[in-house]
């Protein structure tokens, strides 16, 4: 039988994610001491050090320590999922899953997701977050996000991936300009026109090797870290922008109309996936909307 307790694992795994014995002991419930006799009593009886802990520097894990962080997630997960089947017999899916989303994808694709496992699984607590792929990257190898919807570009090891769909580049326009009379815009033909970079990762990216590959160099007159923003300030006749996700309607927040053009030639697709830590066994709640999201995104050809 092993000697460490799930108290210890869950102590190294929340210092792991916060840094701090201080933060960990505020998350558990528990004196600062506490933790820190967990800490100390793991790496006894492990017999190796897991933690680097330096006055007013925080606490770092050794590369042990994120070894035995990485199976300590599995192990915590797996006793999380036991208590919920043994308190109700396996019948009523409960518990927590958290689920992260790329910013901009966020409107076309948590709400549907949400409502939709609301009612299917009225027991279970969803928190979500919207950010950059940088941030749920992050939140997902410190064991906070159980998946996260993101563009399946410049994804780190450690992280499993499902391709959800393709979605296709467009060029967006103010109405009445003169290229929103054209069927496809080629991206030459933007050379001399100012554009409003989203200018937030890997759509800045996906934007740059879009004109490195058509041999064109973009005016970049405006930078955005904002969706919505870069619609508008289109919208206003500030510029032009190359999107990806596209809203229900082509109407600014301002009400004023947009123009939705494809790009000539036809632009590569961008994979959306869902993401989550490999290292991680995912729960039973987490694998339920892994499956409803396949579900959705395998019968709405429109996303």
């Amino acid at each position: 039988m092993p000697k460490f307790t799930l108290r210890q694992l869950e102590c190294l795994a929340v210092v792991g994610q916060l840094g701090s014995i201080t933060a960990a002991a505020q998350s558990l419930n528990l004196s600062a001491s506490a933790v820190t006799g967990g800490l100390n009593e793991l790496e006894r009886v492990l017999n190796t050090q897991l933690t680097i802990r330096r006055k007013a520097h925080g606490v770092s894990l050794t590369p042990a320590g994120r070894y035995v962080l990485d199976e300590a997630q599995g192990i915590l997960q797996a006793s999380r999922d036991l208590e919920q089947m043994a308190s109700g017999a396996g019948e009523v899916l409960a518990g927590k899953v958290r689920v992260g989303c790329y910013s901009s994808l966020a409107p076309t694709v948590l709400p549907e997701l949400l409502a939709e496992y609301g009612q299917r699984y009225a027991q279970v607590e969803v928190d979500f977050f919207a950010g950059t792929q940088q941030e749920i990257f992050q939140m997902l190898a410190a064991g906070t996000l159980d998946l996260a919807f993101v563009y399946d570009f410049g994804l780190p090891e450690g992280i499993e991936r499902t391709q959800l769909f393709r979605t296709e580049p467009y060029v967006l326009l103010p109405a009445g300009h003169p290229l929103a009379e054209e069927p496809k815009v080629p991206l030459v033909r933007l050379a001399s026109e100012p554009m409003i970079l989203l200018d937030v990762p890997p759509s800045r990216e996906h934007t740059q090797n879009l004109f490195e590959s058509a041999g064109v160099e973009p005016w970049i007159r405006y930078r955005t870290a904002d969706f919505e923003v870069t619609r508008s300030m289109v919208a206003r006749g500030l510029g032009y922008a190359v999107l990806v996700q596209r809203p229900a309607v082509d109407v600014s927040y301002e009400g004023l109309d947009l123009v939705v053009r494809p790009i000539h030639p036809v632009a590569r697709t961008v994979r959306v996936a869902l993401a989550r830590p490999r290292a991680v066994a995912p729960s039973k709640a987490a694998t339920a909307m892994h499956d409803l999201a396949l579900e959705l995104h395998s019968t709405n050809p429109a996303h």
